[in-house]
């Protein structure tokens, strides 16, 4: 039946995502874009939705009120697709550094461009990073929350940090607070996996690191409290649903923080 479910609910996504995209189409793009804005945050909050009837996973947010009410950037931890929409609707006005190939695909594309994400060409350099850098510069004067994944790409939940340090350039150029974001949705919507898996988790928002710090000590100190808090979520999820199932990464990590509470 879970192996079932988790195939129904990823039809209802993706039909969900299609559907609204072109039954709404006429009306988001006659909208300003920040009044816009409230398509996407709807698709997103009609998907948790789906998740929690369908496969029963729900979450909880605590630390919301770290969020700065000026510009900042979201730095959370990135384990699956579910990470890169679940907090839009505690987002007032979001901006992401994408790959270019996003913006060409028909009408997902569109609705892209008319929020005014930053599209960039990966293997790009020099000029082309200065221009990124400078667009990124101009939505964050607006009050727009920059989001960041401090790991560049998907790790699954318990995996070694693998931090990339252009979190700490862009930190140290734009100049606003940095919010790091600690969960374990990987557990529940695994990478490279069609299985959805039922049960509850925390995400929790940490308290925003002020601008003018050292890079190299920020990026440090961003490490530190972000992989702490998400030791410490990860504990909290096993234990509120012990007969979920581990990948081995979250095993082992477990197993480790378990040994090194009961040394202490």
């Amino acid at each position: 039946m879970l192996a079932l479910r988790s195939q129904i609910f990823n039809i209802l996504f993706y039909a969900n995502l299609i559907v609204r995209m072109i039954v709404l189409t006429p009306v988001y793009f006659l909208l300003p874009r920040k009044k816009a804005y409230s398509v996407p945050r709807a698709w997103a909050r009609s998907n948790h939705w789906l998740m929690e009837k369908i496969v029963g996973t729900t979450f909880e947010i605590e630390g919301l009120e770290n969020i700065p009410e000026t510009g900042c950037i979201f730095a959370p931890k990135h384990q699956s697709f579910w990470d890169t929409y679940a907090l839009l609707p505690w987002m007032s006005d979001p901006v992401y550094i994408l790959k270019r190939e996003l913006t060409w695909i028909p009408l997902f594309g569109w609705y892209l461009k008319k929020q005014r994400m930053i599209a960039v060409n990966r293997g790009a350099r020099g000029k082309v990073m200065v221009d990124v850098m400078r667009r990124t510069k101009l939505e964050m004067e607006k009050g727009r929350q920059l989001i960041i994944y401090p790991e560049g790409t998907r790790r699954p939940p318990g995996a070694e940090p693998a931090y990339r340090y252009g979190i700490a350039r862009i930190y140290r150029d734009v100049e606003v607070p940095v919010v790091p974001i600690a969960m374990q949705p990987g557990l529940f919507w695994p990478r490279r996996s069609t299985m959805r898996y039922p049960g509850r988790f925390k995400v929790r928002i940490l308290p925003a690191i002020q601008p003018g710090m050292d890079p190299d000590a920020f990026f440090e100190h961003l490490i530190e409290v972000l992989e702490k808090a998400s030791d410490e979520v990860l504990l909290d999820a096993v234990e509120r649903n012990p007969d979920l199932p581990l990948p081995p990464t979250a095993a082992k990590r477990v197993a480790e923080l378990r040994q090194k509470t009961g040394a202490l």
